[in-house]
């Protein structure tokens, strides 16, 4: 029995750093991916996918791990990096996008993410479980948001 958890978020911040420095790191995932807490490991799956492996969490008697891979296109012109999931990889579907974009004196930068989750536990766990695992993944994005905001400058 599993069950699902769905994430949706949005983040818009603005960076000191310069759209091009932004850009290659954003675009180069394994890069990018070094500021992301808890990554126990990332596969090069090879045509721009990487799977990433996260460190296990542990809720009382349960330890979860959350696998997942994703395609990722980048597009330097649009300014964007779009990543899809590739299914069959793990126990989640990850998808999302970076775009960045040029202000006055920063670099603006919008993250959408979407996530859906498979969970191996009883159906009655749902309550109690999807607000944690939702809780930890909003940390994780926020926690990775500010390594990069460090890693570009400090906020603008």
């Amino acid at each position: 029995m599993t069950i699902n958890v769905n994430i949706d978020l949005g983040y818009e911040f603005d960076v000191k750093a310069s759209i091009d420095e932004v850009f290659n790191v954003l675009a180069d995932v394994p890069t990018s991916a070094s500021h992301f807490p808890k990554v126990d490991k990332l596969v090069d799956l090879g045509g721009g996918a990487y799977r990433w492996e996260m460190a296990k969490i542990g809720i009382a008697q349960i330890n979860l791990q959350t696998i997942y891979a994703s395609k990722y296109v980048s597009d330097r012109a649009k300014g964007t990096v779009v990543w899809t999931p590739v299914k069959g990889e793990g126990n989640a579907l990850v998808s999302g996008n970076w775009k960045i974009s040029t202000k006055k004196k920063a670099t603006h930068i919008v993250l959408q993410i979407q996530g859906d989750l498979s969970i191996p536990l009883p159906g009655l766990m749902k309550m109690v479980v999807a607000p944690v695992v939702e809780g930890e993944f909003e940390k994780m994005i926020e926690q990775y948001i500010d390594n990069l905001t460090k890693r570009f400058g400090g906020e603008a």
